[in-house]
């Protein structure tokens, strides 16, 4: 499991215990998670770093350029496939149906990982 994997396993499992308990295969759920946030970090990397400007730029200005874009892919993506919001109540969380962007994510992953999602 990947550190993006780690950070979500742990998020999910302090913030929703109840969801995190329904997940069949937390191991591989969370390694194919972790996966698939990576790639989706480094997709929009290189274009948020734009390319090398025409004029001269100093060694540790393109290391905070290209870190900068590393951080805002990075922040983009955990906002929308890792950051849960907690349940408001117990009874919320029994009766309530997911918000959508929750189904969308579930979408996703039961795609990717072949039904190992939460139910």
């Amino acid at each position: 499991m990947n550190r993006y994997g780690r950070l979500a396993h742990d998020h999910w499992k302090t913030t929703d215990p109840a969801r995190f308990a329904q997940i069949r295969n937390p191991q591989e759920f969370f390694s194919a998670l972790g996966e698939t946030v990576e790639s989706h970090v480094q997709d929009p990397q290189a274009q948020l770093a734009g390319p090398d400007p025409a004029e001269a730029e100093k060694h540790m200005e393109k290391v905070g350029r290209l870190n900068t874009a590393g951080l805002q892919a990075e922040e983009a993506v955990l906002a929308e496939m890792v950051w849960l919001s907690p349940p408001e109540d117990q009874e919320t969380l029994e009766s309530a149906n997911p918000g959508p962007e929750y189904r969308v994510r579930q979408a996703i992953w039961a795609a990717q990982n072949e039904g190992q999602y939460i139910d």
